[in-house]
């Protein structure tokens, strides 16, 4: 089995759960390739290989990033003092493409090549989730949905991972296979 994981990621948690996800496919199927790759570096050749296409990432104005978004949160992490490593990472997200945009890159495929969603999100219920977006975006492209598209909380905004999520994400991953 071939699993993909794409993620966008502006802090760390997103790629922290990406992983995650990766070691838990790993613990359910140890001969399992995996590959785990920011969006930046999943072409559509990639993804066109996999058995499993997990994609996921952060939430932002109730939904998935965009262009507008990913540049006021690099604007905001650099702000911060201390921050220098976690703004850097959010500089070179927002520059370059996003999963809306690797949306309108990824060909259709048959059905039967199953896929899941993922994302990060605040504590709060009113700060909405990007994944059911992501779903919907695999669904459109003929993917199979094999799971409900799952968010991971964020605590304070831009980080830490509240407690207990990577071994959430592991135990999701795990589920997937």
């Amino acid at each position: 089995m071939h699993t993909v994981i794409v993620y966008e990621s502006m802090y760390g948690n997103t790629r922290e759960i990406a992983e995650a996800i990766a070691e838990g496919v790993h613990q359910a199927d140890p001969r399992a390739s995996v590959d785990c790759l920011p969006v930046a570096r999943a072409d559509a050749d990639v993804a066109r290989t996999a058995d499993l296409l997990v994609v996921g990432g952060p939430t932002h104005m109730r939904g998935m990033s965009s262009g507008l978004s990913r540049r006021m949160a690099a604007m905001a992490e650099a702000k911060k003092e201390g921050h220098e490593d976690a703004a850097h990472e959010a500089y070179e997200t927002a520059e370059g493409p996003g999963l809306r945009n690797w949306f309108h890159q990824l060909p259709k495929t048959e059905h039967g090549t199953h896929a899941a969603a993922f994302d990060t999100r605040g504590a709060s219920p009113g700060s909405g989730g990007a994944a059911a977006g992501i779903a919907q975006r695999l669904s459109r492209h003929h993917y199979d949905v094999v799971a409900e598209p799952e968010g991971f909380i964020v605590e304070n905004g831009d980080g830490p991972l509240r407690e207990g999520e990577l071994d959430r994400a592991r135990a999701w991953g795990a589920a997937l296979v």
